[in-house]
């Protein structure tokens, strides 16, 4: 993640804390400081309107700092041509999909690459977890990088997450490849979770994305390795994380679309045991 600005365009100050979230202040280097409001409440703030789980940038500096008016314009208003998002080199997507986990982990798990008609399966895995590199179109539909054709969110899902928050991806990718809309998709997905067509998440649902190559936006570039948990919006409740809090390293994002909570914890590796370093950022 780039310094964060304050809303003159400055980088903010930060204090440190001991989870390695890095920004870089002049010659300082510190971290997120988070406060909900201008009261400090106690509880948590959900945000909305942000992606998940592919673009954290968003949301840590919408949810920390006063922003400016949003542009009406986007640099991607619409999809662009389908090889774009593609991969060609199925061994190099299999290799980024793997590089979301360690590797004790992802080299026994199932590996999913995209292919014109969606998601298929590359690797056959044996311990539950599934890794895959997600494109834009996961996020929220008024995120700016929707339809980037260069975001890459690769991501090791364990197995209550590959069980129950996958599909949501497998049907968001099947539905925008088949030409809908993303307003269709959306509508489509809200459908399918009423209906139960989509499952309720699973307790203990979570994910790696701890790849050095990820690309999260235009912002966010690789932002930071992290884990996340996804928890039903009917069961999260407000304290049980501490999330959002001042100085608290856990961050919260509310995923109204997907109808769940997601919860960041940046980490101090990534994937290949190199440090996350504050002077890239």
């Amino acid at each position: 993640m780039g310094p964060a600005l304050a809303a003159e365009g400055r980088p903010a100050p930060f204090d440190y804390i001991d989870i390695n979230v890095f920004f870089q202040n002049g010659k300082n280097v510190a971290p997120i400081r988070i406060q909900t409001n201008q009261e400090k409440s106690m509880k948590p703030a959900r945000v909305s309107s942000i992606a998940v789980p592919v673009f954290m940038l968003a949301f840590l500096s919408s949810a920390a700092w006063p922003q400016p008016a949003a542009s009406a314009t986007t640099p991607y208003p619409t999809m662009a041509p389908l090889q774009q998002y593609l991969m060609p080199d199925q061994a190099a997507e299999i290799a980024l999909a793997r590089s979301a986990g360690p590797e004790s982990i992802s080299r026994d798990a199932e590996v999913l690459v995209l292919r014109e008609h969606g998601y298929e399966t590359a690797v056959h895995g044996s311990n539950g977890f599934v890794c895959l590199v997600e494109r834009g179109w996961t996020a929220p539909l008024d995120n700016p990088d929707f339809w980037n054709p260069r975001l890459r969110g690769p991501l090791c899902l364990n197995a209550a997450a590959a069980r129950t928050y996958l599909p949501i991806t497998l049907m968001k990718t099947k539905l925008i490849l088949e030409g809908k809309s993303a307003a269709a998709m959306s509508h489509a997905i809200e459908s399918a979770l009423d209906t139960r067509q989509l499952p309720p998440l699973e307790p203990g649902a979570m994910c790696y994305m701890l790849s050095k190559q990820q690309y999260l936006g235009d912002s966010g570039k690789n932002w930071h390795p992290h884990v996340m948990f996804f928890v039903a919006q009917a069961a999260a409740k407000d304290g049980d994380w501490g999330a959002n809090l001042d100085a608290s390293p856990v961050l919260a994002s509310d995923d109204a679309q997907d109808r769940m909570i997601i919860f960041m914890i940046p980490v101090r590796t990534w994937s290949d045991r190199t440090p996350d370093s504050p002077a890239a950022h």
